[in-house]
């Protein structure tokens, strides 16, 4: 049984038809697509495997029109730009026809095909950099991200204070004290419970004080001792927080809040 040549709603076709009727744009031709005339030129330099800083601009430029009059029949609006190209390689295919003058300077400043050599060559350069670029992964193209919704709110958290620390300041307390004691004897019944309640009066607004910002050295040591006491047991009781960023910096006091679970 003899090869179909096709089929037509499944059915073989032996023969081809003697009515077949081929309209002339049945056919088209489908021409490489270029980014633009330095990408076109690139790749005939390619193609023809010559050194690009020595292009035979003849045989490029019968090429190119070749290209260019393929583009014009199909679109005229798109080869418009081609054709800019065109005549400039018109132009220095003529340059080079001309006898040269005696060399005054550099090759380079001579030959006409310089500046469309150093056009290419930087066009080259960006296209691969262009290619590297496309190579990296894209997100939405070669991975997805995931974002993650976090209901909680991070509470920054300070370094707690050490015993050597309130050491310390106590003992600038004391120093600033015995400067600015007054030689006056007297007897004072003096409560820690009072003074804490002085204490946490003046950390109701929830921000933070410095620590010796408590204490009032005029008042004198035993106001002092009690009013450190205070503040030791109010530490004690979880009522105050103290802070500090680093060793031997300033310490920071503030009240804590409680809330009730209804």
């Amino acid at each position: 049984m003899p090869q179909a040549l096709a089929r037509v709603h499944g059915e073989p076709m032996l023969e081809m038809p003697t009515d077949l009727y081929i309209p002339p744009d049945a056919l088209e031709v489908f021409l490489d697509a270029f980014e633009g005339p330095l990408d076109l030129l690139l790749y005939l330099i390619r193609k023809a495997n010559v050194d690009i800083l020595d292009i035979p601009m003849a045989r490029l430029t019968l090429q190119y029109l070749e290209y260019v009059e393929l583009m014009r029949v199909k679109n005229l609006e798109l080869a418009a730009e081609y054709l800019v190209m065109a005549a400039m390689l018109m132009e220095i295919k003529s340059r080079l026809l001309l006898p040269r003058p005696r060399a005054v300077g550099p090759a380079d400043e001579l030959d006409p095909r310089a500046e469309l050599v150093r056009r290419l060559l930087e066009y080259e350069q960006m296209k691969a950099a262009a290619l590297r670029i496309d190579e990296m992964p894209q997100d939405q193209r070669d991975f997805r991200t995931v974002s993650v919704w976090v209901e909680e709110t991070l509470v920054r958290r300070l370094p707690q204070v050490d015993a050597e620390s309130l050491v310390a300041a106590w003992r600038g307390l004391l120093k600033q004290a015995r400067v600015r004691a007054h030689h006056h004897i007297s007897r004072d019944e003096l409560s820690v419970r009072e003074y804490m309640a002085i204490v946490l009066r003046r950390l109701q607004d929830d921000s933070f004080c410095e620590f010796i910002e408590l204490f009032d050295a005029s008042l004198g040591v035993p106001m002092l001792v009690v009013n450190f006491l205070a503040v030791l047991e109010l530490a004690r009781e979880g009522l105050i927080e103290l802070s500090q960023v680093r060793p031997y910096d300033p310490i920071y006091v503030k009240r804590v809040n409680r809330h009730d679970p209804d």
